[in-house]
C-alpha cells in the first residue's frame, strides 16, 4: 500500500502528548512510522523516540526542551492547551505565548517541506470580529512582551480561552503567508466538543447545555482520534497545497451556524 501520508521515518514533535488529542496524535503518528518526539507537562506512556518534560509557562523550559531534541524536524504538532477553568494568564501563556515560542524554536530546525499545525477551537470562532486587537497582541514579538500585553489588556483577554484560540487562528493565517515562501506550511484546526480530560472543565465553565449546543448537528462529541486524523492529515504530504487554513473539525457545527440550521439559543443565553 502506498504511503499516502508520507510519515515513514519522518521526524516529528508533538507538544501536549500526555493525553487527549495530543496523545491520540502521537499514537497515530507512531502507527504511520514516524519518529515521534514528545513534550508535555506530564510524562507520556507512549513508546516515543524521546520525551521531555516542559512547562509552556516558562520560555526557558521551552527552549531547553527543543534544544534537547535538536536535529532536523519535519513536522510540529501544537496540541498542548489549558481550559478556561485555569487562571486566565496561564491559559494565555500555554495556549498562545508558549505555543508560539515552541514554534519559533522549532522552525529553524525545519527545511522546505516542513509543516506546523496547531489546535485552536470553535471557541475561537469570533476571531474575525477582533482582528485589530489580536494583531496588536501579535505585534508583541517576545514571550515576555506577549505576557505583559495580556496583563495590561484583561478586558480583551477575559477568561483567556476564547481569546487565546482566536489568537492562534490569526497567528496561523499571518505566519503561513511568510513561511510558505520557505516551503513550510502552517495550519490549525477548530475542534468541536471532544471526549478528552478537559471536557469536564468546559462543562463546568460554560454549562452542559452550551456544550451540548456546540455538538449540533451531529449531536455527539468527537473522539480524540477523530481530531488527530485531521491534524495528521494537515501536516502530511497529502496536504501539500493546504496552507493558512483554520479547519473546522466539528461535525458540521460552523456550517450549520452559517446556514441557520443550528439552534444557538442555549449558547446565546449563556453569553448574556
Amino acid at each position: 500500500m502506498m504511503d499516502y501520508l508520507g510519515y515513514k521515518n519522518k521526524r516529528v514533535i508533538v507538544s501536549g502528548c500526555f493525553s487527549g488529542m495530543g496523545e491520540a496524535t502521537a499514537r497515530l503518528l507512531l502507527e504511520q512510522g514516524a519518529e515521534v518526539h514528545g513534550i508535555d507537562f506530564k510524562e507520556s506512556a507512549l513508546d516515543l523516540a524521546s520525551f521531555t518534560l516542559v512547562d509552556l509557562r516558562d520560555p526557558a523550559s521551552i527552549d531547553a526542551a527543543i534544544a534537547k531534541i535538536g536535529g532536523k524536524v519535519d513536522a510540529l504538532f501544537n496540541c498542548a492547551g489549558l481550559p478556561q477553568t485555569a487562571p486566565a494568564l496561564d491559559v494565555m501563556k500555554v495556549n498562545f505565548a508558549g505555543t508560539r515560542r515552541v514554534t519559533e524554536q522549532v522552525l529553524p530546525l525545519m527545511s522546505e517541506g516542513g509543516a506546523v499545525v496547531s489546535i485552536s477551537s470553535n471557541g475561537g470562532m469570533g476571531w474575525s470580529r477582533r482582528i485589530p486587537v489580536i494583531m496588536d497582541l501579535l505585534q508583541q514579538k517576545s514571550y515576555e512582551e506577549a505576557v505583559a500585553w495580556c496583563e495590561g489588556h484583561a478586558d480583551d483577554v477575559k477568561e483567556g480561552y476564547a481569546f487565546s484560540k482566536e489568537a492562534i487562528i490569526v497567528w496561523t493565517m499571518l505566519n503561513s503567508a511568510h513561511l510558505i515562501k520557505k516551503g513550510i506550511r502552517m495550519n490549525c484546526t477548530m475542534p468541536g466538543p471532544t471526549e478528552t480530560p478537559m471536557m469536564s472543565h468546559f462543562k463546568e465553565a460554560s454549562g452542559e447545555s452550551v456544550v451540548d449546543a456546540a455538538m449540533q448537528p451531529i449531536n455527539r462529541p468527537s473522539t480524540p482520534h477523530e481530531q488527530a486524523t485531521a491534524l495528521v492529515f494537515l501536516n502530511s504530504d497529502a496536504a501539500s497545497y493546504i496552507n493558512g487554513v483554520a479547519l473546522p473539525v466539528d461535525g458540521g457545527f460552523l456550517g450549520g451556524v452559517a446556514t441557520g440550521q443550528v439552534d444557538l439559543t442555549a449558547m446565546m443565553a449563556n453569553a448574556s
